[in-house]
């Protein structure tokens, strides 16, 4: 058997979610079927959909535990072209602090609590039961792996695995205080005739609605930030009510959820685009 699939089946049998990575230590690509997220993506993705496809496809999201499709043929056929294993830590109930450098390693040992300890090729991973939403770059050489993500597979590691403390989580919450206004660059289309409504407050209402649907997201922030400001501007954006102050707290509130400048600045652009706006 394949040193990767037994390795694979092994951890599965743990109930880890596991899959295979190629050249580059990346996930498979999707098959002509999948292209393009055409069958409308796995479950729990950003794009969530059924997908029957037996390969895998779809990244970390193709991550399983269940033997039957790890040991089948599509998969079989991936291991043997497989360079590693790699595993979905959220799909496990766990979070990984993936600390690229010494200078990160020195950092953790000085900020967080204890726990288990993976070595990797230029660095540690820190394992914590239990998971939490995944976040890059929260610090130079800090990645966290959790949902929606994938860490490759080095190894049990040494060291007692505690729960996942507070202080990792506040790591991927952005604080709102450095939010950016929006940017010069984001126009508020021009008065097109008489505004339609009827009060000040019906316009307030909307904003403060649209405010509100972004701030409770808890999953599928890239798609409901786009779709709010989809929404916004079919009601607002031709009668020229919206102010750079409107689009300043719908931008805040997006940023507040972890969305960057950019892609505000695209979310936006990409609804008046398709509004004709």
């Amino acid at each position: 058997m394949n040193e990767h699939l037994r390795t694979a089946l092994e951890l599965a049998a743990s109930r880890i979610p596991v899959l295979p990575l190629r050249a580059g230590k990346v996930p498979f690509g999707n098959c002509r079927r999948c292209a393009d997220n055409a069958c409308g993506g796995r479950p729990n993705m950003k794009n969530p959909g059924p997908c029957a496809c037996p390969g895998p496809c779809h990244a970390w999201a193709a991550a399983t535990a269940d033997p039957h499709v790890i040991s089948s043929g599509p998969w079989r056929r991936a291991w043997l072209q497989a360079e590693a294993v790699a595993y979905h830590p959220g799909g496990a109930g766990l979070t990984v602090v993936d600390l690229d450098n010494a200078d990160a390693i020195s950092w953790a040992r000085e900020n967080l609590p204890t726990t288990r300890v993976v070595p990797t090729t230029r660095g540690e991973h820190w394992l914590y039961l239990g998971a939490m939403q995944s976040a890059n770059a929260i610090r130079p050489g800090v990645d966290i792996k959790s949902t929606m993500a994938y860490a490759r597979w080095l190894g049990f590691g040494t060291g007692t695995m505690a729960y996942l403390p507070d202080a990792v989580r506040a790591l991927a919450v952005k604080a709102p205080s450095p939010v950016r206004p929006a940017p010069h660059t984001v126009t508020v289309p021009a008065r097109s005739g008489e505004c339609p409504h009827r009060t000040p407050a019906y316009l307030e209402r909307g904003i403060a609605m649209a405010v509100e649907h972004i701030t409770e997201a808890r999953s599928q922030v890239h798609a409901t930030v786009y779709r709010t400001f989809l929404a916004v501007l079919s009601t607002h954006g031709r009668c020229g009510c919206l102010t750079d102050t409107h689009v300043t707290r719908l931008f805040t509130a997006a940023q507040a959820k972890g969305e960057t400048l950019r892609h505000c600045t695209d979310a936006w652009a990409n609804a008046a685009t398709r509004l004709g706006l």
